[in-house]
């Protein structure tokens, strides 16, 4: 019934592709100015709605470049109820400055944390502070001209129609992959096709001749919420009662349950916990009848839930990374650090 409803929507759908395009043309032929900054910026975006794995793509280049630069990212901050820039310390809650910026900040202490609606303000607050800005989630903010745009795609939605909203999932049209410096097809199958290579790059080199990269989910050990030291190394026998709220729960549902029982409760994507979905979450748990059983969720759920809610149950949170396969030879993060290393060396001179 919802997708009959989304195609009832077409009409809708090409009226705000036509919007988007205008918008990106004026752009283009510089009627829209974009503003440039000195100092390396790296704009990791997606053109469907949700789901496409910025924030491991942010942590991935956090830590390639931490050890050598000043790192900050600048992210919207969504979710939040506050407005305008604002810097994110560990002890911040996600209703101040959204939840994955605070994963960041709580993940890579060492690093600069802000949060801004408008990137090129938030850009100019930041440069005295760092050597390099990560922006997540920018590609569609046009008024600024990044240094790199990453764009990333999930693999099965390059599989599905390529349609605007409200009928399809795309929040900008495709002719924008020509934007794209680097392409980084996320959620890959382990033993992805030539096929579905050739399928793919055939659909990008419409628009784009940018290095086509291809990138894995690492799931790392679950972590105890109150005790992240506290880890399980092996889950296969438990039944597990799995709640999140992110875009696309579809690739860890799918590896939690080959080897495993597992109860999904879902809510949407940056959904703010209350005490009746705790109240929820602990019924369903104390329901199991099974002898090994654990709650799990995502490390980016735990941002946006109060410490004390669980303190009596087994709650733990999978951290997630990802891995990226090189290009002909090339790797991307040749191509991050090549193009950071000349950049701060043309501002030296």
């Amino acid at each position: 019934m919802i997708k009959i409803i989304r195609w009832l929507l077409l009409p809708i759908s090409l009226i705000y592709a036509v919007i988007i395009r205008l918008r990106n043309v004026l752009y283009d032929n510089q009627i829209f100015k974009s503003q440039s900054f000195s100092i390396p910026t790296i704009v990791i975006g997606n053109l469907a709605i949700g789901g496409a794995g910025k924030s491991p793509m942010t942590e991935y280049l956090i830590r390639i470049l931490k050890e050598k630069y000043k790192v900050a990212t600048l992210s919207r901050g969504y979710g939040r109820k506050t407005k305008g820039f604002r810097f994110v310390e560990s002890t911040s809650t996600a209703l101040d400055v959204g939840d994955e910026p605070l994963q960041f900040k709580r993940k890579f202490n060492d690093i600069i944390v802000a949060v801004c609606e408008d990137r090129c303000t938030g850009i100019q607050k930041l440069e005295s502070y760092a050597d390099v800005i990560i922006l997540d989630d920018a590609f569609q903010h046009r008024k600024l001209q990044a240094g790199i745009n990453l764009l990333l795609f999930d693999f099965n939605s390059l599989f599905y129609p390529i349609m605007p909203l409200p009928t399809g999932n795309f929040r900008d049209n495709f002719s924008s992959t020509k934007r794209a410096d680097y392409i980084v097809i996320s959620k890959c199958p382990l033993d992805i096709s030539e096929n579905n290579k050739k399928h793919i790059e055939k659909i990008i080199r419409k628009y784009s001749i940018a290095p086509i990269f291809y990138s894995t989910i690492k799931y790392s050990y679950p972590q105890r919420f109150q005790n992240p030291t506290e880890k399980i190394d092996n889950l296969k026998g438990f039944n597990i009662i799995l709640f999140c709220g992110i875009a696309n729960p579809s690739p860890l549902i799918e590896y939690l349950q080959q080897e495993n029982i597992v109860n999904i409760i879902q809510f949407p994507d940056h959904h703010n916990y209350s005490n009746n979905d705790y109240e929820k979450i602990i019924n369903t748990y104390e329901s199991l009848s099974a002898n090994q059983k654990i709650i799990i969720t995502t490390e980016k759920d735990v941002q946006r839930i109060t410490t004390s809610a669980f303190s009596n149950y087994p709650l733990y949170y999978i951290p997630i990374e990802i891995n990226i396969k090189a290009n002909n030879g090339s790797t991307l993060n040749n191509y991050i650090e090549s193009y950071v290393d000349m950049a701060k060396n043309i501002i030296k001179k």
